[in-house]
C-alpha cells in the first residue's frame, strides 16, 4: 500500500471542483515513447530459527531489516519516529501491516531492466536477511500463520483500516495481514486508450489470477481455494473491490472513474504527519468543505491520490493502470506478470487481438469467471465453452507476438518474450503453481506444511 510522505503546499493544491479530480486522471497521459512499467512485488518475512513472522522492533526484526538497507543506498522514511519506508533509485520499499515486505519499482523502459532492479532488490534484502536470520516466502497467502500469531506495524493509516475492516466485510483482515501479490503499472496515452486497456485488463483479470494462482494453504492445511488471496477480496468490503461493471458501459472514461472513487467510502486524510479518522465518511463531502473531522477544509490533490490508493478493484486506475489480480511468488514469476501485461496491453495489434478474445462476453459472464477462478483455476470455464487453460493458450501467444514487436533487446540480443517462460510452463503442465504445491504437500512433503519453507522461499 502507499506510504505517505508530506507535499509541499505549493505543489498540492486545494481541489475547488471535480474538474480537477477528471484532470488528475488526465495529468497521466504519456505518448507511447515515454510509457513505462512499474512493478510491485510483496513477500513474507519469516525468522529461519522457528519461522515466526518477526515484530517490527524485536531484535533482528522488521526495523533492523530496514535499517540495513541503508548501506545500499536506501534512504528511510518515518512516520511518528519509526522508519516505515525506504526510498531509493530503484523505487520505494514499504511495509504492508503484518510486515510484508514491498518493494515499489521504479518506471522502467523495459521488461530486462524490471528484471535487473529485482534481482538487485532481492540480492540486497537476502543480504541483510542472511545477517538477521530472515527468509522471505513467495506465496500468496500465509501457509501456516493465524491472524493472531502476525505483528502489527506502527503505520497510522493500518489503525484505522483495521478498526473499520471488520464492519464491511469478514476477511479484510486476512487482506491485510496475511495476502502478498504481484502488481503491474502501465501508461496510457490517452482517455480513449486507458478506456482500452482498462476493458481488456480487467476482463483477462481472471487469467492472471489463475496463471499465478498460488496461495492453496490456511493455518497448515488446504483451503480449498487455488487462489484464496483472490477469494478474500470478495468480501472484504464491497464498495471498493469487484470488477467494476461501469467499465464496460459506454461513456466509461475518467468522469466515471472520478465518480466511482468518489462514492468510496473514506479511510483518512493525512494531516501535519499523523492520519485522521475518516473511515466511512464521504469524499463528496470533503469536496464542499463539509467532512466532519475537518470542518471548513477542503481537500488538496494529495488527500485524493490517497483515497485513491484505497480503492481496492481488480484493475485500478491512478495516473496509470494498476493490475491487481496476481498472487505474490518467486522470482521468475515477478518478472512473467509484467511481462503478460506488456505484451498485450503496449502494443496495439496485440491489444486489439486481445480484446478480441474478450469483447462478445456479458457483465454476467465476466463476473461468473472472476467468481469462479479462485478455486477453479485454469479449469474455470469460458462463456462460450473451453477454460482459461485454452484462453491462457491464446493470450501468451499474443502478449508474445506483442513483446516481439517491442523489440527491446538486452545486451545479448535477447528481446522481452524469455520472461514469459514461467507462464509458459503453467500452460504446458495444465495445472497451477497452488496445484503443484498442492500434490507436494499430499505427496513428498506427507501433509508437513513446513516443507514449504524450503521450496518457496527466495
Amino acid at each position: 500500500m502507499t506510504t505517505r510522505t508530506e507535499s509541499a503546499p505549493k505543489l498540492d493544491p486545494v481541489i475547488e471542483d471535480k474538474a480537477q479530480l477528471i484532470a488528475y486522471f488526465a495529468g497521466g497521459e504519456k505518448p507511447p515513447e515515454r510509457w513505462r512499467i512499474g512493478t510491485e512485488h510483496e513477500k513474507f518475512v519469516y525468522a529461519r530459527a522457528d519461522h515466526h513472522a518477526p515484530s517490527y522492533a524485536e531484535p533482528g526484526g522488521i526495523r533492523d531489516l530496514l535499517d540495513g538497507l541503508t548501506a545500499y543506498g536506501w534512504r528511510p522514511v518515518e512516520e511518528g519516529g519509526n522508519v516505515i519506508a525506504m526510498t531509493g533509485a530503484d523505487g520505494a520499499i514499504s511495509l504492508e501491516p503484518a510486515g510484508q515486505f514491498e518493494l515499489s519499482g521504479a518506471p522502467l523502459d523495459n521488461l530486462h531492466e524490471t528484471c535487473a532492479e529485482t534481482a538487485r532488490h532481492l540480492s540486497q534484502v537476502k543480504e541483510v536477511g542472511d545477517r538477521l536470520g530472515l527468509g522471505f516466502l513467495g506465496l500468496g497467502f500465509w501457509p501456516d500463520k493465524t491472524r493472531a500469531e502476525l505483528p502489527v506495524m506502527p503505520k497510522g493509516r493500518y489503525g484505522i483500516m483495521r478498526a473499520h475492516m471488520p464492519r464491511v466485510g469478514s476477511l479484510g483482515l486476512d487482506m491485510m495481514l496475511r495476502t502478498c501479490t504481484i502488481q503491474t503499472n502501465l501508461d496510457y496515452a490517452s482517455e480513449a486508450d486507458m478506456v482500452r486497456k482498462f476493458r481488456v485488463g480487467l476482463a483477462l483479470q481472471p487469467l492472471a489470477t489463475a496463471l499465478f494462482a498460488n496461495s492453496p494453504f490456511t493455518e497448515g492445511r488446504p483451503n480449498g481455494f487455488l487462489s484464496f488471496r483472490s477469494h478474500i477480496w470478495t468480501d472484504t468490503d464491497p464498495a471498493r473491490t469487484g470488477m467494476l461493471p461501469f467499465v464496460f458501459e459506454d461513456g466509461f472514461g475518467y468522469e466515471r472513474y472520478a465518480d466511482y472513487a468518489l462514492d468510496v467510502p473514506m479511510y483518512f486524510v493525512y494531516r501535519d504527519g499523523r492520519y485522521i479518522d475518516a473511515a466511512g465518511l464521504s469524499f463528496r463531502d470533503f469536496l464542499k468543505g463539509e467532512l466532519s473531522v475537518l470542518p471548513g477544509e477542503k481537500p488538496r490533490v494529495s488527500d485524493w491520490a490517497d483515497h485513491l490508493s484505497t480503492a481496492f478493484p481488480e484493475v485500478r486506475l491512478k495516473t496509470f493502470l494498476e493490475m491487481r489480480g496476481a498472487d505474490g511468488g518467486p522470482w521468475g514469476r515477478i518478472c512473467a506478470l509484467p511481462a503478460l501485461w506488456v505484451g498485450l496491453l503496449y502494443d496495439g495489434a496485440a491489444l486489439d487481438a486481445a480484446w478480441d478474445l474478450v469483447k462478445g462476453w456479458s457483465l454476467a459472464e465476466r463476473q461468473a469467471l472472476r467468481d469462479a477462478v479462485p478455486v477453479e483455476g485454469l479449469r474455470a470455464r469460458l462463456p462460450g465453452g473451453g477454460t482459461l487453460l485454452d484462453l491462457g493458450r491464446e493470450a501468451l501467444a499474443i502478449s508474445s507476438e506483442g513483446l516481439k514487436a517491442r523489440a527491446r533487446l538486452n545486451g545479448a540480443g535477447d528481446d522481452e518474450r524469455g520472461y514469459l517462460d514461467p507462464l509458459r510452463q503453467v500452460i504446458a503442465d495444465g495445472r497451477t503453481p497452488a496445484e503443484l504445491l498442492l500434490a507436494r504437500y499430499e505427496g513428498e512433503w506427507a501433509g508437513d506444511i513446513g516443507r514449504i519453507y524450503e521450496e518457496m522461499s527466495f
